[in-house]
């Protein structure tokens, strides 16, 4: 995944050159940011809106491998092999800051605190990337869900939002292939859900109405049975 939040440890107001109305970019629905293997022109700071990463790995169907929402950096993972490795598509009217390589560099030359926290933030979306996908590897339909929820309500907390009343851009179809699930299991587990009573849909918004039962469906009675 490529995008982060970025952590209190570096307020965003200390960081002009990405309030300078210059470097705002504005997407509709269905725009492109970047494309993959497209090569890296910098970072990008979702200001407002949503988009999503896409990958297609060997001529397969594409995946959706990220989901950014306001505050989260985009681009990280094209740093390294200096590409961007998906499309990134946004998913309703969409507003970037950019912050060019070229600026990176100026920039990391006059505030070292700037390129520790980059490297920071790098080295803990390897970690939080693998996390995540040991976590939902031996974990149900059901399992994978509630833990997706889980990480969404504490998404829209560290932003100041309700943890537990949200509305995601993503398509049922996009949440599948997010988890790895086809959209009529994505569909049939959300009405399991709301028989539960734990999450109630309704089109794009979502109102969690046990968000300690999700937690305990994601850490414990999620996981698949081993042989």
């Amino acid at each position: 995944m490529s995008c982060l939040h970025l952590p209190l440890g570096l307020p965003l107001d200390e960081i002009p050159e990405l309030h300078d109305t210059e470097t705002f970019t504005l997407l509709r629905k269905d725009e492109t940011l970047f494309e993959q293997c497209a090569p890296f022109t910098g970072l990008f700071l979702v200001r407002s809106g949503s988009l999503k990463q896409v990958s297609t790995m060997n001529g397969g169907d594409p995946l959706v491998m990220a989901y950014a929402m306001p505050g989260d950096l985009v681009g990280l993972d094209a740093i390294g092999p200096d590409v961007y490795p998906g499309t990134a598509v946004a998913l309703e009217t969409l507003t970037v800051s950019v912050l060019s390589r070229e600026r990176i560099g100026e920039l990391g030359a006059q505030a070292p605190e700037l390129r520790q926290q980059l490297c920071r933030n790098l080295s803990q979306e390897v970690h939080n990337e693998r996390l995540m996908l040991r976590s939902l590897l031996h974990r149900t339909a059901v399992g994978r869900l509630a833990y997706f929820f889980v990480a969404m309500s504490a998404r829209f907390r560290r932003r100041g939002y309700s943890p537990t009343q949200f509305r995601l851009a993503l398509s049922r179809s996009d949440i599948g292939s997010y988890l790895g699930l086809t959209v009529e299991t994505v569909s049939r587990t959300l009405a399991r859900f709301h028989q539960q009573e734990l999450l109630k849909a309704s089109g794009r918004d979502f109102h969690i109405l046990d968000l300690d039962g999700l937690i305990r469906l994601a850490e414990s009675s999620g996981r698949r049975e081993r042989g």
